[in-house]
């Protein structure tokens, strides 16, 4: 009798070590939600990517562009990411800002602005710095442009890998949907950059490969 009791719990044990022998386990899920490729967002768009805006080219044709950079940009305490390709021999840069309610800015404008141009001078700037004012504002471009911030800055481009540090001030234009951004990098000029906001949905992203 004892024998045949060590025979059914040997067997027994026997047979739960070959169960977990060729039990399947579960792949371990993704840490990462992977983008729905049929319907990429703006916040998916990345390098390599093919984009589309809806009346945003030249004489209101569709603006598409190839993607050879991305740039994650902070200011202050606000962060966003540009993304930029070449359209019709110029840098366009698009803009995305935030996860939820995202807001995509475009920066579409063959001018070549300088400070002098906008009518703001390296001082201007300094004491709106210092007075971090809402009410600072200045006329340009059949517009009044209030500020919004100025504050240091970075920017991490994809195909530089380090992080280039400046200072930054950016002004709204009244009742408009405008962005006028001023950046001066250390040791290099003042660059002038307005970007014009754009309907979300006027933006397609299409992923290569």
């Amino acid at each position: 009798m004892l024998t045949i009791t060590i025979e059914v719990i040997l067997g027994a044990l026997f047979a739960v070590v070959l169960m977990n022998l060729f039990k399947r386990h579960p792949q371990p899920a993704s840490a990462t939600p992977q983008p729905d490729l049929a319907n990429l967002r703006p916040t998916d768009a990345r390098s390599g990517d093919v984009v589309s805006i809806a009346g945003a080219g030249d004489n209101m044709t569709d603006l598409d562009l190839t993607l050879d950079r991305s740039a994650s940009v902070r200011a202050g305490a606000r962060s966003w990411t540009e993304l930029s390709g070449l359209y019709r021999e110029r840098r366009v840069i698009m803009r995305v800002e935030n996860e939820e309610d995202v807001e995509v800015w475009l920066h579409n404008d063959a001018r070549k602005i300088s400070l002098e141009d906008v009518g703001l001078s390296e001082d201007d700037l300094a004491q709106m710095d210092e007075r971090q004012n809402p009410a600072d504002n200045f006329g340009f471009d059949n517009a009044d442009w209030n500020w919004r911030q100025s504050a240091e800055g970075n920017s991490t481009r994809s195909d530089q890998g380090y992080a280039q540090g400046f200072y930054y001030w950016e002004f709204r234009e009244q009742n408009g949907k405008r962005l006028l951004a001023i950046r001066k990098p250390q040791g290099e000029p003042f660059t002038v950059n307005i970007f014009q906001q754009i309907p979300v949905s006027d933006v397609t992203v299409y992923r290569r490969g």
